[in-house]
């Protein structure tokens, strides 16, 4: 096999181990006040004078209750933006926490949705800001319907004229973004103040307001309601603009949290009072006949200014001077956003990394912002408003589902090891519930706005196009570049990959060849050389040799099976992120790690994205080294080892879980070696007038219905035992398949140390020589219970420990399904 190998060495990669890419920093210049500025500016943008009226015109007086809906769906995922705000305060927001907390693509995929989201919002206000505009001049007379030229909308013009502009103010630096942000704020609410102010009076002095809202209220049902919230969820998105400052913002772990809350509450206010004068305020004899609802929603997007003609003087110079400030604070806001989420992906290298370039002087990422602008102004000269606004959103529901879930991820992961401004309450069930809502969302809209996800698929698989062929290879060898390689040609379909230890390297490779029998893989083989973050990756070429030499012994071992096999060696800060790599990067399906070194790698186990066997053997006797060693064994033991020859007792315990295919797939390969007898031991709910110590339950009258889940049970088990050459009954009888069940009371199950009590107690009764046991059992997990890790230390065989790859729950979904069917 020798000869059909190949062999990469140093020279292949030389220029991934350069020196790094300098890591650019921005400044922080920003205070509370600046924050909360600009948080309020992207949230009210031009959209509370462009879109209320439209939203008017699909829920009527019901779009107050849509706010405040939409206030609350945003609060659960604002409380997550808070709590990682304060503790990662850098920019990138909600990227920068998906890279964090999930795994590959999640990260680019997520920073590829902000960007676009940031600028499809920014071009919905420049296009609001341009129709304003437009509107102004042609009250005043100075231009006429006529586009220029003959063909060029002056209102696009105006649009694409604004944005230019401010991709000049936030080159020029954050400060001047704040300071213009604060002066522009200030107008734009004194504008709206007047509007409420003047619709509150007007109401007030005998206007029968009431009977217009009760009259007005959800006139097309519930259905308007949701569409209104879609149309303007966008409005909300202001804390991940706030988020994106955390890099400039003085006191972030305190300011980030204040600026999300106070914005939110006051534009939840804002825009349900705008709502509510543009309704109230309205007489039904000056609307043509028409409901109140529908007379502002025919007009479109100047629907709330046609309403302020009748209840403000010289309100639609007003409502019009509101809509060019409010929408040119809001495209401000978010030109500076989104140049940030392009700056950080690209200081990651997710985006060509000229992108991350620092101004010399006014020390901005200006180039992240030049081409943000530029697909800025081309978005907002080629595409209608309200697609615009519904594919941001669509786009921002699915940015929110990753960094909710990601706030659990790193809650897990860092534990009190990050410094929290803000901790999210009655964790995790906030952001579960903001995961469903904003899923919901966007269901609806898919169903009911089709257009928007068409667009934002499209922009996503453009996205996944771009990692395959650009962004995933850069990354890679930046972070973990392969120095060296070696390995045989032929790749095969099962993969499995063994992390490099030290210490009894050769006791995973047994395993490994197993499984690699069983499924005609092959097993790679990872060797990381870790180098301090302060110094470059190049320093860890002087030990490559060293490193591929420690494969040799393991080469032998593994030639000897005639097992294809490959080793690599990559060069990293942090060796998960080498392990990741490689999983990604070679396809893996499979990694075999020891135990220990998996529990205390809370990254690895949530990051991971393949099926996991983790070893313990613990203090293993020389008896048990034999033992190990005849797993990968398929010949006969000489008659002198004739008490190895005996059949080893392998318990196996099954109890329904996210993992139990694993396991059971696991012990099936074991098995299939013939040096194992099989004892299935299945966990099973009881009712609370039976005793947890009855064990054997094999001659309890049981019911009809128990029966029946029992024996199906057993089919699901006994499937994963029989081979395609075996597909007989008398098989399972001739391998010693046994059945027990073990049956455990509601009450036990939420107690961990009696629940591991008695699964050891179990588990020793059928004396095992090796035991398969999932990653969790119940609701506790193997790698990070106590009382289940002391369960596993006092067992003295080896235990694997087999972790799926999957959705949570999926597993046990199937099984009920399962059940349904063979009722």
């Amino acid at each position: 096999m020798a000869s059909n190998r190949r062999h990469r060495n140093v020279d292949d990669i030389s220029e991934t181990t350069a020196p790094e890419h300098h890591q650019h920093h921005l400044v922080r210049t920003l205070g509370l006040v600046d924050v909360v500025m600009i948080g309020i500016a992207g949230m009210i943008g031009g959209a509370i004078f462009v879109l209320v009226g439209p939203a008017i015109g699909l829920a009527g007086s019901a779009v107050i209750l849509g706010f405040i809906i939409n206030g609350i769906i945003t609060l659960f995922t604002a409380m997550g933006y808070a709590e990682l705000g304060s503790a990662m305060p850098e920019a990138g927001g909600g990227y920068l926490w998906v890279r964090e907390g999930l795994p590959r693509p999640n990260a680019f995929i997520s920073g590829w949705m902000a960007w676009f989201a940031h600028i499809v919002a920014g071009s919905l206000y420049a296009v609001g800001y341009g129709s304003f505009q437009f509107s102004l001049l042609k009250m005043v007379g100075i231009i006429g319907d006529q586009p220029l030229l003959g063909f060029i909308p002056f209102d696009k013009l105006i649009a694409v004229v604004s944005v230019c502009v401010f991709i000049y103010i936030n080159i020029k630096g954050a400060s001047e973004t704040g300071k213009i942000g604060i002066i522009v704020t200030i107008i734009q609410l004194g504008t709206i103040f007047a509007l409420i102010g003047a619709g509150l009076l007007y109401m007030h002095n005998g206007h029968d307001w009431y009977s217009n809202i009760a009259n007005n209220f959800a006139p097309v049902g519930i259905g308007g309601i949701v569409a209104a919230m879609g149309l303007t969820f966008i409005a909300f998105e202001g804390y991940e603009i706030i988020v994106q400052t955390g890099e400039e913002v003085k006191k972030p772990k305190k300011n980030i949290p204040r600026a999300i809350f106070i914005s939110l509450t006051l534009v939840v206010v804002l825009y349900c009072l705008v709502a509510f004068v543009s309704i109230g305020a309205v007489s039904p004899k000056n609307t043509n006949g028409l409901p109140i609802w529908k007379f502002i929603g025919q007009q479109g997007d100047l629907g709330i200014t046609k309403a302020a003609e009748l209840f403000l003087p010289y309100g639609s110079f007003i409502v019009l001077a509101g809509g060019i400030v409010s929408s040119l604070a809001a495209l401000n806001a978010t030109t500076y956003s989104s140049s940030r989420v392009a700056f950080a992906m690209s200081r990651h290298y997710n985006l060509p990394t000229q992108l991350s370039a620092i101004h010399p002087k006014f020390r901005t990422p200006y180039i992240a912002t030049i081409i943000s602008g530029v697909i800025m102004a081309v978005m907002a000269y080629a595409l209608p408003l309200t697609e615009i606004a519904l594919a941001s959103a669509v786009i921002f529901l699915l940015l929110f589902t990753q960094v909710n879930i990601s706030v659990i991820t790193i809650r897990k992961m860092y534990g009190d090891k990050l410094d929290y401004g803000f901790k999210t309450p009655f964790f995790p069930l906030i952001p579960i519930i903001g995961v469903f809502l904003k899923i919901g969302l966007a269901i609806y809209l898919l169903i009911t706005q089709p257009i928007s996800w068409v667009i934002s698929a499209l922009w996503i698989a453009i996205g996944f196009a771009v990692y395959r062929i650009y962004t995933f290879r850069k990354e890679i060898d930046h972070y973990s570049p392969i120095v060296t390689s070696e390995g045989d040609l032929t790749r095969k379909d099962f993969r499995i990959l063994i992390p490099y230890t030290p210490d009894n390297p050769d006791r995973l490779i047994k395993y490994a060849i197993r499984i690699a029998k069983e499924n005609e893989g092959e097993i790679n083989v990872l060797r990381v050389i870790t180098v301090p973050h302060q110094t470059p990756l190049s320093a860890g070429i002087a030990f490559t040799e060293s490193a591929r030499r420690a494969f040799e012994p393991l080469e032998k071992i593994i030639e000897q099976e005639n097992i294809p096999n490959h080793y690599l060696v990559r060069i990293s800060h942090d060796t998960t992120e080498a392990i990741l790599s490689t999983i990604s990067e070679q396809k893996i399906d499979l990694v075999i790690i020891d135990f220990e070194v998996l529990r205390n790698n809370k990254a690895l186990q949530t990051l991971v994205t393949c099926n996991i066997l983790a070893i313990l053997t613990g203090g293993t006797s020389d008896e048990e080294l034999r033992f190990e060693e005849s797993i990968t064994k398929d010949q006969d033991i000489p008659d002198e080892k004739m008490e190895y020859k005996r059949k080893k007792n392998l318990v196996v315990l099954y109890d329904e879980g996210d993992h139990s295919e694993a396991v059971l797939r696991t012990a099936s390969w074991l098995e299939h070696s013939g040096k194992f007898k099989v004892s299935v031991l299945s966990i099973t709910k009881k009712e609370e007038k039976y005793s947890d110590h009855d064990i054997n339950a094999k001659n309890r009258n049981k019911s009809d219905k128990k029966e029946k889940e029992t024996v199906l049970h057993r089919e699901q088990i006994e499937r994963f035992f029989l081979t395609e050459q075996d597909q007989r009954s008398h098989y399972l009888e001739e391998i010693g398949l046994e059945f027990n069940e073990l049956y455990i009371i509601e009450k036990t199950q939420d107690n961990s140390e009696r629940f591991a009590d008695l699964i050891l107690s179990a588990i020793n009764s059928s004396q095992p020589d090796m035991v398969v046991i999932g990653a969790t059992i119940g609701k506790f997990s193997l790698f990070s219970n106590q009382h289940f890790i002391s369960l596993l230390d006092q067992l003295n065989c080896p235990v694997i420990i087999a972790r799926s790859f999957t959705i949570p729950g999926v597993h046990r979904l199937k099984s009920a399904i399962m059940q349904i069917i063979h009722r």
